[in-house]
C-alpha cells in the first residue's frame, strides 16, 4: 500500500471515529452536544465531564439529575468566587430555558464523577444518563479526550469532593 493510500486511509478512519463522538443527543426538546471529559490517571478518585444542552422548546427545562457507571457518585456542580478564591459546589438543577442553553464547561457548571471505579481513558467513552425535569431521561456516550489540564482543574478533580457544602 502506498504512502498516500495510507495516509488517505488513516485520514478516513480519523473522520470516522471524529464522527462518531460528535454526535448529538436528544431528550424531548433538549439537544445534547458534545458530550466530553479529560482522561484521568491511576490513582485519582474524580472527573468531570462537560456539554452543551439546547433547549428548542417554549418551555424551561432543568437537568435534576445525572448518573454514570464509571463512577460510584455523580453530581452537578458549579463554580463560584468567595473573595479571591473560586470555590465549587454541588447545585441541585441547571436551568435550561425555553429557545435558550446552558452550557457545562470549564470553570463553570459540570457533572462531577466521584469515587471512579477506573481511569477514564484517552480515546473512550463512557456512558452518562441525564436526567431532565420534563424532558424525561437520555444516556449520552461521553468522548474522553487527552489530559490537559490546568493547575485549577488538577486541584479540583485532586481534593475531596465530601468537603463541599452540598445545598
Amino acid at each position: 500500500m502506498g504512502v498516500f493510500r495510507q495516509a488517505a486511509l488513516a485520514a478516513a478512519l480519523a473522520f470516522a471515529v471524529t464522527g462518531a463522538w460528535a454526535k448529538d443527543f436528544t431528550a424531548g426538546d433538549i439537544v445534547i452536544k458534545k458530550p466530553w471529559s479529560r482522561a484521568t490517571v491511576q490513582g485519582m478518585a474524580n472527573g468531570v465531564s462537560y456539554f452543551e444542552l439546547h433547549n428548542h422548546g417554549d418551555e424551561d427545562d432543568r437537568l435534576v439529575d445525572v448518573a454514570s457507571p464509571v463512577s460510584g457518585k455523580a453530581e452537578l456542580h458549579t463554580h463560584e468566587k468567595d473573595g479571591d478564591v473560586m470555590r465549587m459546589r454541588q447545585v441541585p438543577h441547571i436551568e435550561v430555558p425555553a429557545q435558550g442553553q446552558a452550557v457545562l464547561e470549564p470553570g463553570g457548571y459540570h457533572v462531577m464523577l466521584m469515587k471512579l471505579h477506573e481511569p477514564l481513558e484517552q480515546d473512550s467513552s463512557f456512558p452518562l444518563t441525564l436526567t431532565f425535569e420534563h424532558a424525561g431521561e437520555v444516556t449520552v456516550d461521553v468522548h474522553v479526550e487527552r489530559m490537559m489540564k490546568s493547575r485549577a482543574e488538577h486541584d479540583h478533580d485532586d481534593h475531596d469532593h465530601d468537603e463541599h457544602d452540598h445545598h
